[in-house]
């Protein structure tokens, strides 16, 4: 069994970290796509269980949450039916924390964007924190019933709502989710 080297993993790393596709990466590289799929597993695997275990006991003054957009084998609408439903198809959603002074990210979960990931979410992000904060979020309403679920009394939130449109008197604007 060939084993890539350390310079030939960095490289690889070093590409996907960039922003390169899996395909870009094995053409860039060299490496076979199973490689580099096994090797992205290992490193993400591996980042996770660092970040479970010693991103604890947080000391963050200010922290803001957003949700990312993708999808997985197919956008929703065009999802063929034996697929809709299934977990892992279509619209998948990830959550990110990040403290606004340090850029360190705390907690990240993907998932659905739905009252149950947003409180299992926040749920995550309060077992890492020792202090009370000041959180921020999007528009996204599910946030709402989950702070309160998850901080009670205990975090300074606010919603900031982004409103877009050319038209100073506020006619044409966007609606949050």
């Amino acid at each position: 069994m060939n084993k890539l080297s350390t310079r030939q993993r960095t490289k690889v790393i070093a590409a996907l970290v960039e922003g390169n596709s899996v395909r870009a990466t094995c053409r860039m590289t060299g490496v076979a796509i199973m490689t580099v799929t096994k090797l992205l597993i290992d490193v993400g695997t591996a980042c996770y269980r660092y970040q479970y275990k010693h991103l604890r006991n947080l000391q963050a003054r200010k922290i803001q949450c957003d949700e990312i957009w993708s999808f997985c084998y197919a956008k929703q609408d065009n999802l063929p039916a034996k697929k809709r439903g299934k977990f892992g198809y279509g619209d998948v959603w990830t959550y990110v924390a990040i403290d606004a002074d340090t850029k360190l990210v705390p907690c990240w979960l993907v998932g659905l964007r739905t009252a149950r990931y947003a409180n299992e979410f926040l749920a995550d992000l309060k077992r890492r924190l020792v202090n009370r904060v000041q959180l921020t979020t999007d528009g996204h309403r599910k946030y709402l019933d989950a702070v309160d679920d998850v901080f009670g009394d205990n975090i300074d939130y606010a919603m900031l709502v982004k409103l877009y449109g050319s038209d100073p008197e506020g006619e044409k604007r966007y609606s949050p989710s």
